[in-house]
């Protein structure tokens, strides 16, 4: 009998994740169903039920990142600030040189075609929320190289990153983007290592900003947002390739992010859409379709 009964709570966990991965086959069918017709390749992480749940497609696959990388510049960048080698106040100086051409998106150029000085903070959220290429370049430089962000991730044990180029390197040629890459498990993994700040990798200021600077995102209100109910809070990162104009391909349309649910819950969710043949406006459907489905499956169930 005493046996028996220190074998019980081990009987009752693994009907628990059983019975969790029963569950979860539910949303995995779902988003097979929602990329079956597509003439894409999709790769899909997700992590949910405070990390018991991890749901991926494709989830190994090394996808072109683009301008989601700037997610990853923005944290080597506040890392850089907690060392206390930089802060969010000093102001860098941009030369009209220095700013990326008409033909790269760059609202900071737009509003400044002189160039001008700006904070640390403001070159940081015009990289995240709007995903300036000028500002992405000159964080960089900031801190070293593209490979110095790379650097930073796999010295905290994200391997599956790699990445080559700025965004003026990484757009002078098409196959460039396949040197920046990470896999939709990957990205996820970041997202729960840098919310979760277990290890205190950022300060309290530099979280509460680096998080805050994401809600804010402007980009990409068709994808993880397009779908959910207005009032539901995103923290999230885009990427985009443009369609090659020989081949008639996207390469990528990517999001990555945080959900908050209306119990105070959060799912993790990360959607690159590659190699497609699918118009824009059905690749952001992909993602839009399996982000509500996401929210669908852990809000009704």
């Amino acid at each position: 009998m005493r046996r028996l009964l220190q074998l019980a709570p081990l009987f009752l966990l693994l009907v628990s994740c059983y019975t969790s991965s029963k569950k979860t086959d539910l949303l995995r069918n779902k988003i097979a169903q929602i990329v079956s017709d597509k003439d894409a390749i999709v790769g899909v992480s997700i992590i949910g039920n405070n990390g018991q749940d991890t749901i991926s497609l494709n989830g190994d696959r090394r996808f072109p990142m683009q301008s989601v990388f700037k997610f990853h510049i923005a944290l080597a960048v506040l890392s850089e600030i907690d060392k206390g080698n930089l802060s969010l106040d000093k102001k860098i100086e941009i030369g009209k040189d220095e700013l990326l051409p008409a033909d790269f998106w760059s609202p900071l150029r737009d509003e400044n075609p002189n160039g001008g000085s700006f904070t640390i903070e403001k070159l940081i959220q015009y990289t995240v929320s709007h995903s300036d290429n000028t500002a992405c370049d000159v964080l960089i430089r900031l801190i070293g190289t593209p490979k110095t962000v790379e650097d930073y991730f796999k010295k905290n044990n994200i391997k599956e990153i790699q990445i080559t180029y700025n965004e003026e390197e990484m757009q002078a040629k098409w196959e460039n983007m396949f040197q920046n890459w990470t896999t939709p498990k990957a990205a996820s993994e970041t997202i729960k290592m840098f919310y979760e700040n277990k290890n205190n990798l950022l300060s309290k200021s530099s979280y509460d900003f680096f998080w805050k600077t994401n809600i804010e995102t402007t980009t990409g209100a068709n994808r993880i947002k397009g779908q959910l109910p207005k009032e539901t809070i995103v923290a999230h990162k885009t990427g985009w390739s443009g369609t090659n104009k020989t081949t008639g391909i996207t390469a990528a349309v990517n999001n990555i992010g945080l959900v908050f649910l209306p119990n105070g819950e959060h799912f993790i969710i990360s959607v690159f859409v590659s190699e497609s043949k699918e118009n824009f406006d059905a690749n952001e459907k992909i993602i839009a379709d399996i982000a509500k489905a996401t929210y669908d499956f852990y809000t009704k169930q």
